[in-house]
């Protein structure tokens, strides 16, 4: 006996985006294939500045301060490191990793007006803080303008 199987176009598009993506080499969706794989992943950065300096905050949950590297070349801030995978013991037994583990990279283009040579870093809780002061001719200046 032949069965008619009803067609949703939604599952045709569902599975071509896993397939492209699967091919830039990141699973989406709830394919059993990516579902445990582990993630690329870039820590989350807050950027701000004030009057006299630009402020990077990044955070880097459990990893260890040897495990950062700070680098600045040809104006391009690059900050990178590599959080570990706790090796396996035994009476262990992981059901769930959703966290991601490996290395990073995150880069930034500086601006013209701060003094990359002076900037200052503190690592802290997982927390890594640059400082980066602008020079005396990036501070705002008000000028009046005579008017005849």
């Amino acid at each position: 006996m032949n069965t008619l199987a009803k067609w949703n176009p939604l599952n045709e598009i569902n599975e071509m985006q896993s397939r492209l993506s699967g091919f830039f080499g990141k699973p989406l969706g709830n394919n059993d294939e990516g579902r445990f794989a582990l993630a690329d992943w870039s820590p989350l950065v807050d950027v701000f500045e004030d009057e006299k300096e630009y402020v990077i905050k990044a955070e880097l949950p459990e990893i260890k301060k040897e495990d950062v590297q700070v680098r600045i070349e040809n104006g391009m801030l690059t900050i990178s490191g590599d959080r570990h995978f706790e090796k396996e013991e035994k009476g262990k037994k992981y059901h769930r990793v959703e966290r991601a583990y490996g290395s990073f990279e995150r880069s930034f283009m500086l601006p013209d007006a701060c003094k990359a040579d002076e900037m200052s870093a503190k690592y802290k809780d997982g927390m890594l803080t640059l400082h980066i002061p602008k020079s005396k001719e990036s501070t705002p200046q008000a000028i009046d303008v005579k008017i005849d």
